[in-house]
Order: C-alpha cells, then structure tokens, then sequence
C-alpha cells in the first residue's frame, strides 16, 4: 500500500550527494521518493543537505529547478537526529553519519514522521519527512 502525504504536512526531502553529482540524477531519486511517499506531484518545502553540500552544483540546480530552497545544517546537528541507519562513508566525507534522513527530520522540525527512508543512487541519496503545516 502506498502511504498518503498528510493533507496539512509538510514534506522535506534531504539529500546526500557525492562530488559532481548530476541535477537529473537527483531529480530522478527526489521524484521516485516521493511518489514512494505518497506525496508524487507535490512540490517539497525544501531540498537540505549539510553544509558541506550546500554548494554542490547539482543539489543547488535540483532545488532550483523544483523551485525550493536548499537548506542546509552543519555536520554537528545532523550527527544528533537519531536515524534507523548510518553510514561509515558519510561519517568520513562530511563529519556525520547520516545526512538524508537527518537532514530531512531536522528541517522538518519537532513530531516529524520519517515517511521514506534513505534511497540511493549512483551518486545521491535522498529521504522523505513529513513536518506539521
């Protein structure tokens, strides 16, 4: 059964991504995602990553294509969200063990619901969380 995007909530998409990642590679992940979620067509609140993403040309042009901003958190405050999984290979590249998921659960703010865990592509990840209105 797909699930159904609350009518009030709003959807936060975070996303990892690796050095030269494409904007069509993450649009693709960011849409199967959300259509994973029940929330397909809908347009996210905001595309976060942490900090040390915040410029990587293809997350910047996935956010500006999908006409949302890129958020983005420090290394420290994703390594606080608890996360069903971590990941070794974030924790050496960016400083914490977890970015999609974290990010997504932190933007969207305190009661968030984690509707679509990590998903992966070649160079990206991406997770779907769902924050009050």
């Amino acid at each position: 059964m797909t699930p159904v995007a609350p009518v009030s909530a709003s959807v936060y998409v975070g996303v990892g991504a690796r050095r030269g990642v494409p904007a069509a590679e993450v649009l693709e992940l960011v849409e199967r995602a959300l259509a994973e979620a029940g929330a397909a067509g809908l347009r996210p609140s905001a595309l976060v990553t942490v900090e040390a993403k915040a410029c990587e040309p293809g997350l910047v042009e996935a956010a500006a294509r999908l006409g949302v901003p890129l958020r983005s958190y420090g290394a420290g405050a994703l390594s606080r969200v608890a996360v069903p999984g971590s990941s070794a290979t974030a924790l050496a590249a960016v400083g914490t063990p977890a970015v999609a998921e974290a990010a997504a659960l932190l933007a969207a703010g305190p009661g968030a619901v984690l509707a679509v865990g990590k998903r992966k592509s070649a160079r990206a990840t991406c997770a779907v969380a769902y924050g009050p209105a």
